[in-house]
């Protein structure tokens, strides 16, 4: 099959596509045909050698968190799914992606991939999915009525976390760039505002931090949420920032595989509630140009890879 490796660390350029062995499913696991997987950040820090700590992989690696495909073959005990199922998932960080034709994936991962969406698009969900929703309601605990700051909402997971917010009828204020503050109002962001901490008629119960800003700025956030507050940040280099002596509490957020909760996003986008955005879709051959746009920061929205036999269309 077809896959894309990186056999060192290092720049874009030592991303390989090349000729591998299909994966034989062990245990657990089944193999699914892949149609497609998306960028992440994430991908970048890996293949740069900037997450050999929390993320150890072993060389070759091919990168690709995100999957969406049809469930191919089963390995022993592997009852969850059967051959032929459209699955979704959250592959696990450190082991092989879905970079390539097939990939491996643990049964207890997967859930049913949206029956109202392309199999392929389904691809864009897992990763930024799951990080909003982990960020909204298992750290901020948000609930309706309470007003949430989304700083850098014009991202992948920013675009889930507006939408998220507003469905569980929030009050949702956002930062973003020009280029991306008209999508973010038609996510349901209630304000919107530049980047940088906003003049704010009211104090807010959440923050989100989704961008990648300097430490000072960053700290800065606490001053927009009110006493006993909580500021939820998914940079995970920088510390959350706290303010003890107003209560407000700091969580970093390392997003999980969790099944349960993609197929309740599963469901929100089969009911029309969750809008899935695909930016592009790039053939799985040019992933080594994809890394250098985003290592460029020339990146933007969510782009699906797709492996030879998946039309881009």
């Amino acid at each position: 099959m077809k896959a894309v490796r990186f056999h060192e660390y290092g720049a874009p350029d030592v991303l390989r596509y090349e000729d591998v062995e299909q994966p034989v499913p062990a245990a657990g696991e089944v193999r699914i045909r892949v149609a497609a997987t998306s960028f992440n950040p994430v991908d970048g820090n890996i293949r740069a050698g900037f997450m050999q700590g929390p993320i150890p992989v072993t060389l070759p690696h091919t990168p690709g968190i995100d999957v969406a495909g049809t469930v191919d073959a089963l390995g022993e005990g592997a009852d969850r799914v059967r051959a032929g199922d459209q699955v979704v998932g959250f592959l696990p960080m450190t082991g092989a992606g879905a970079a390539a034709e097939y990939v491996l994936a643990p049964a207890g991962l997967l859930t049913t991939a949206p029956a109202s969406i392309p199999l392929a698009d389904a691809g864009g969900l897992p990763l930024v999915g799951l990080t909003a929703w982990q960020a909204l309601f298992d750290h901020a605990k948000l609930t309706a009525g309470q007003r949430i700051l989304i700083n850098g909402a014009g991202g992948a997971v920013g675009g889930y976390a507006v939408q998220l917010a507003k469905h569980a009828g929030a009050h949702v204020i956002a930062t973003a760039g020009p280029r991306s503050s008209e999508r973010v109002r038609t996510a349901g962001a209630d304000e919107v505002f530049g980047h940088g901490v906003p003049e704010l008629s009211a104090l807010v119960d959440v923050v989100l931090n989704l961008a990648p800003v300097e430490p000072m700025q960053l700290a800065a956030l606490t001053s927009v949420a009110r006493d006993g507050g909580i500021v939820v940040n998914t940079t995970v280099w920088m510390p959350a920032p706290s303010d003890e002596e107003r209560d407000v509490h700091g969580v970093n957020l390392f997003v999980n595989s969790d099944a349960a909760q993609l197929a309740r996003l599963v469901t929100l986008v089969d009911s029309g509630a969750l809008h899935v955005d695909i930016a592009r879709r790039v053939p799985l051959a040019e992933l080594p140009a994809l890394h250098a746009e985003a290592a460029e920061g020339a990146l933007s929205g969510k782009v699906l890879v797709l492996p030879p036999a998946v039309s881009l269309t």
